[in-house]
């Protein structure tokens, strides 16, 4: 299976899925649009995982690349139809490429909160073997307003009503993170635009009481990833199924 990664900044990379990439035997190839890097032919690729950063998704005439990157999205999700992996920013470039809104919510979500599964999301595979709700790490000031038609929506909280959604048959986008290690905190505390959404959300101090939060709750953070990670393969290889039976 041939993997690509978009990203956004460096600190923001596949983290603890880097591992299980690993350890199943995969590689991938990042691309990293902040550097100047273009985004290869997506039709050589067999999932796409896009990750977070500190841009917005309507902000091409700052990130000129962010119209590339969502027909690239567009183009794998809707013409492809292959799998699809987006976290936080990755989230809203999937809405916003097929057709959701995406705008600055009302009440940013920063710090480990809860979120709650929606019926669908219930019945959906990507969500079997975790609790409800879910703990989660959150880092965001944008959201999903509206999913794009035929969307489903998984997952929500009070502030963010589109916590998590699938499109198709298995393009999932998660506007929380699940993909933070030990470094994840202190890392992204280091870009500005991030610290102040923290002491804005947090107060002073915000950095040390968030990396010791994120610390007592990374077990249960990266079994989460765990158990989605291989649900969502098995969404693949279901789809992969259905895919080989009607071409037949």
């Amino acid at each position: 299976m041939k993997i690509l990664v978009l990203q956004h900044v460096d600190v923001e990379h596949p983290g603890i899925f880097r591992d299980f990439f690993k350890a199943d035997g995969l590689t991938w190839d990042t691309v990293e649009l902040d550097a100047g890097e273009t985004i290869p032919d997506v039709a050589s690729y067999d999932l796409m995982v896009v990750m977070g950063g500190p841009q917005d998704v309507w902000e091409e005439d700052k990130y000129p690349w962010l119209a590339d990157e969502k027909a690239a999205i567009r183009r794998f999700v809707v013409d492809l139809g292959r799998p699809y992996l987006g976290i936080c920013l990755g989230h809203q470039l999937l809405a916003a490429a097929v057709g959701g809104q995406v705008a600055l919510g009302a009440t940013p979500e920063v710090g480990i909160l809860d979120v709650r599964k929606t019926d669908a999301g219930r019945a959906d595979p990507i969500f079997k073997g975790i609790g409800d709700p879910i703990g989660v790490l959150q880092w965001h000031g944008a959201e999903v307003f509206s999913v794009p038609p035929g969307a489903v929506v998984l997952a929500e909280s009070d502030a963010c009503p589109v916590q998590a959604f699938r499109y198709g048959a298995c393009a999932y986008g998660f506007q929380f993170h699940l993909e933070i290690t030990n470094q994840t905190v202190a890392d992204w505390a280091a870009i500005p635009v991030y610290a102040r959404a923290l002491e804005k959300a947090l107060g002073p101090g915000a950095v040390e009481r968030l990396e010791a939060e994120a610390a007592d709750k990374l077990p249960e953070f990266n079994r989460n990833a765990r158990a989605i990670y291989d649900n969502f393969k098995a969404v693949m290889r279901e789809n992969a199924k259905k895919v080989s039976a009607s071409g037949a």
